[in-house]
């Protein structure tokens, strides 16, 4: 038998007719929504409980089968693309929310567990967790990538809202690591370390989160500008006077055009458009608009419109959540590659025009889009249905990386490594960190089942 056979009949006991070799059920967890080109993993293993994730690693780790842990599939860049011979190891069953410590602003939950279920679940108690990268994401594929999100300018990324973590290894041995103390100087930050490494060190199974009170006032306001730099300006300068702001994004001429159309909104014109979003008490979000008002004048913008209700809110940060969406939709017969640059907000006005330029110059549709609170940004390149229309894409999407590097930037905000960025890995970080990046991936993983050719490119001797 072939080492997948063997495993394949060593776990047949455990799992019964959760080990899916359909193909209907393989091509789902052949690919994330990135553009990358899918596989077809040997077999799905449906997982329900740490225990279980223990005993298929334990399994494959002495078979040498390669396993690639699956959620939602809402991954970009290739992090979900199993092995052909190995496991997609798919944790969305574990949906359990196992406590909420309300009084200490935290909770735990299983991996399987999505953002929404989690703050339809604590909607009654007066908190809520923050980070919302789009889409029916689950947390431990989040904690994985390391996921941002709209609201990252004021609550942070998942780094900042990750308490603690159990992480089950390579050879079947759980580790819990963290805690739910807000500080401790105990030893080697573990959490850290698995929070981002998509995988590729250890799998998670559940997490204990950072909880946060809901506001007790919200306003939206829209702006809208004649110039892409006035829009990106006035984000720069928000963030250098440190206004509190809760969410700040950013769409330029074309996304607006194409959001407007797919989700109907109505009342915008197709111009460089600002999103802005206060939150805290009512006092001091009246204060945050009037300063947010000076600062949009200064910049030339065309004055506010509000989402007054609650229900106009949720439409206009759906339509942003949609973005993505829209993109294919504005050229239904175009594949999008969704890129993902960061800087220091300083270098955001530099990166966004320049990469504006990059986009005219290269004769493709790509509308920008971003977190630009952060220093975040985005382009949806479309790719033609053109014989070069992909190598084109993907030279595009070079230049605004390395433009961003450049700048003193990271390839990755928040998409992660996966198969997409490794490229960049050692530009980035240099030869000796990506040293130091292989030790610890053949120290925690020697026999490199978890997501083999991932993040890490392949040495050079």
């Amino acid at each position: 038998m072939s080492p997948l056979e063997c495993v394949l009949t060593e776990l047949a006991e455990i799992f019964g007719n959760r080990i899916s070799c359909a193909e209907a059920v393989r091509d789902h967890h052949a690919h994330g929504e990135g553009w990358q080109e899918g596989r077809l993993p040997g077999a799905v293993i449906f997982v329900e409980n740490t225990k279980e994730v223990s005993s298929v690693l334990k399994t494959c780790n002495k078979h040498s089968v390669p396993v690639v842990a699956f959620g939602g599939g809402t991954s970009l860049e290739g992090n979900v693309t199993p092995s052909e011979k190995g496991i997609s190891l798919d944790l969305s069953r574990m949906t359990k929310i196992l406590e909420v410590n309300a009084e200490d602003l935290d909770c735990r939950v299983e991996a399987g567990v999505t953002r929404h279920a989690l703050n339809a679940y604590l909607r009654d108690s007066g908190l809520f967790f923050p980070v919302d990268p789009g889409g029916e994401s689950t947390l431990g594929g989040m904690c994985a990538t390391r996921a941002s999100g709209t609201a990252a300018v004021r609550y942070g990324t998942m780094r900042e809202n990750t308490l603690g973590l159990t992480v089950v290894l390579a050879d079947g041995r759980v580790v819990r690591t963290g805690g739910r103390v807000r500080k401790s100087a105990t030893g080697y930050d573990l959490t850290r370390l698995f929070v981002g490494s998509e995988g590729t060190l250890g799998i998670i199974t559940e997490i204990q989160l950072r909880l946060h009170g809901l506001p007790e006032a919200i306003a939206t306001a829209v702006c809208q500008f004649e110039k892409l730099e006035d829009a990106v300006n006035t984000a720069v300068t928000t963030m250098q006077i440190g206004l509190p702001i809760g969410r700040m994004e950013l769409m330029d001429e074309v996304q607006m055009d194409a959001c407007i159309q797919y989700s109907k909104m109505e009342g915008y014109d197709v111009l460089p458009t600002m999103f802005f979003e206060f939150h805290g008490a009512p006092a001091a979000v009246n204060e945050q608009v009037e300063t947010m008002e000076a600062v949009v004048a200064d910049h030339n913008g065309k004055g506010f419109l509000w989402s007054k209700n609650p229900e106009d809110r949720n439409e206009l940060w759906k339509a942003r959540h949609s973005a993505f969406w829209a993109c294919l939709a504005y050229r239904p017969n175009h594949r999008g590659i969704a890129t993902d640059a960061v800087v220091p907000v300083s270098a955001l006005t530099e990166l966004i025009t320049g990469s504006k330029k990059d986009i005219e110059e290269s004769g493709l549709l790509a509308p920008i889009v971003g977190h630009v609170g952060d220093g975040n940004f985005h382009t949806v390149i479309l790719v033609p249905p053109e014989p070069d229309g992909l190598e084109r894409a993907l030279e595009l999407d070079r230049k605004i990386v390395n433009r961003a590097l450049s700048l003193g930037g990271a390839c990755s905000g928040e998409h992660g490594i996966g198969l997409g960025k490794k490229e960049f890995m050692e530009r980035e970080h240099g030869r000796n960190a990506l040293d130091v990046m292989r030790m610890l991936k053949m120290s925690f993983d020697p026999n490199n089942i978890l997501n083999p050719g991932k993040m890490l490119p392949d040495s050079v001797t």
